[in-house]
């Protein structure tokens, strides 16, 4: 079970804890113009799903920031964005802070994402800071629940899995 702190409190994820080795869930999330999008609508590509409570923060912002910029160094990586911000926050937030590398995706309306991969925080729901990386074939190759919400997740790793994952 995954103990996580929001501002050093105690708070409950929601769902089934993803392990390395998973097959990694399917989930439905809405992107900045409101469609639908899946996780098979990366099918083929290793995916690094950075998790983040609200790009409106700055931890978050500087977790997709990061992001954003390491994408354009991975081959046949696609950087996703997941957070509970209204598509609209998101979009707004992308274009004031020059995001073009990464998808940003809600999980507003339905905490699918939140609830299948345990990070939906219960008590304030917010998805809790998390990275999963999931190979081109669904298989879950790294995963880090950050323990302190507020605190960074670990770059280097994550960047290391998503290069190694085929």
């Amino acid at each position: 079970m995954v103990h996580v702190t929001f501002n050093q409190e105690p708070v409950t994820l929601v769902g089934s804890e993803i392990k390395v080795g998973d097959q990694a869930p399917n989930f439905t999330v809405l992107s900045n113009d409101l469609k639908e999008v899946t996780l098979d609508d990366y099918a083929g590509k290793v995916k690094l799903i950075s998790v983040v409570p609200s790009v409106d923060t700055g931890v978050c912002s500087e977790q997709t920031r990061r992001f954003n910029e390491e994408a354009d160094k991975l081959d046949n990586v696609q950087v996703l964005t997941i957070s509970m911000d209204l598509p609209f926050a998101q979009a707004r937030w992308c274009a004031a802070n020059g995001i073009k590398n990464l998808d940003t995706l809600s999980d507003h309306r339905l905490a699918d994402f939140g609830e299948k991969y345990g990070a939906l925080i219960k008590e304030l729901r917010l998805l809790s800071r998390s990275i999963f990386v999931v190979d081109s074939n669904n298989t879950v190759t790294y995963v880090e629940y950050v323990s302190e919400v507020t605190n960074f997740p670990d770059y280097d790793s994550a960047l290391k899995a998503a290069k190694e994952a085929k």
